[in-house]
């Protein structure tokens, strides 16, 4: 399984692609950041976020939390700013899921984050063999709770391994880099609970 850090090229947008890169050029304009002060702070190539602010192509989960660091907000946060203000019951078919295509990861925004809410829960999707790797968190200090729902998950963090079968549940604080990856002969499905620091 290959492993891509910035984006995949795609033919025709998907809407929720287009929506992000308006997103993302409006949150580098508010700050008044020209693409190559961006790249700067976020380690991303000019050519990339240029590319990925056009929706000339589908961001990845790792481009995405390094510009979510860059900005100081989860991925969920991000990509809840597209809907209108959160009610407080989600239905199913009114999570919003995004697919990073390149590592076989599907990320479900089972409960968004909300401004008076400090939690959020997320329901992911790795396919056998996927590798995904953050090279810092959104937000230091993140907690985190992940509990395996199906599957075999191994998550790094800070240098440390540790192993999770179905049942499981692994809490956190992240400060560094993380990683989690599908060590089975299945896809896994995991639940992460998110709480800002």
């Amino acid at each position: 399984m290959r492993h891509r850090d910035e984006a995949e090229t795609v033919g025709v947008p998907d809407p929720v692609d287009v929506w992000i890169a308006g997103r993302l050029a409006e949150l580098r304009a508010e700050r008044g950041w020209s693409l190559g002060e961006l790249a700067e702070r976020s380690g991303v190539s000019r050519s990339t976020l240029s590319r990925a602010e056009r929706a000339e192509t589908s961001p990845t989960a790792a481009l995405l939390n390094r510009l979510c660091h860059v900005y100081g907000r989860t991925m969920s946060r991000l990509l809840s700013e597209v809907e209108a203000e959160p009610a407080p019951l989600v239905r199913a078919d009114e999570q919003s899921v995004w697919e990073d295509r390149a590592s076989g990861f599907v990320r479900r925004s089972v409960s968004p984050p909300h401004p008076a809410l400090r939690g959020e829960l997320v329901e992911g999707r790795l396919a056998v063999g996927a590798d995904i790797a953050y090279d810092r968190p959104p937000v230091a200090g993140l907690e985190q709770h992940i509990w395996v729902l199906e599957g075999d998950l191994e998550v790094t963090a800070e240098d440390t391994g540790h192993q999770l079968g179905a049942g499981d549940c692994l809490r956190l604080r992240v400060w560094g880099p993380t990683r989690f990856r599908c060590t089975g002969d299945e896809d896994m499905r995991y639940v992460l609970a998110v709480v800002l620091p």
